[in-house]
């Protein structure tokens, strides 16, 4: 049974989606196969069925050589069923999440990304959809360090 991963930002455009492809090009260079399943879902509806930002999308190709798949989708409390650890790109997604669990009964499938984060010594992913490129290339080491913390610590608690 593969472990289910969802990565979440606001609009499932920038991070959300680089969080997963990034993700995806990890599990393939460890050679994972299909052991973990990563999925990603924006906390508005702003950008649905949209692809993933070209200036996002430059970042991942120049940094990581990788292609930026998917199109945004709005987060669905259906998610919390479907996946086994939601991650929340900043603080505000994280509530805005956890808003959708008012029993909160799913508190523990739901983290915050920067939380796997080795190098990075932050608590959220910037959202770099206002700014310049550097931006971008920001968030994407940012977003490599944090995809690789979470392999290792699912790998060590014997998860995937």
């Amino acid at each position: 049974m593969p472990y289910k991963l969802l990565f979440v930002c606001l609009g499932n455009i920038c991070r959300s989606p680089s969080a997963e492809n990034i993700t995806n090009y990890l599990i393939e260079k460890r050679n994972w196969g299909d052991r973990v399943i990563c999925d990603s879902a924006g906390t508005s509806d702003y950008h649905i069925g949209r692809p993933p930002d070209p200036r996002m999308a430059i970042a991942a190709k120049e940094i990581l050589d990788i292609d930026l798949l998917g199109k945004a989708r709005q987060f669905d409390p259906a998610d919390f069923e479907k996946f086994d650890l939601i991650l929340a790109m900043d603080r505000e997604n994280y509530d805005d999440i956890l808003s959708l669990d008012r029993p909160g009964k799913y508190l523990d499938k739901v983290r915050l990304m920067c939380s796997f984060c080795r190098r990075y010594d932050i608590k959220d992913v910037p959202d770099p959809y206002y700014g310049g490129p550097q931006g971008f290339n920001r968030v994407i080491d940012i977003l490599t360090d944090a995809c690789e913390g979470l392999l290792d610590e699912l790998e060590q608690e014997q998860k995937v």
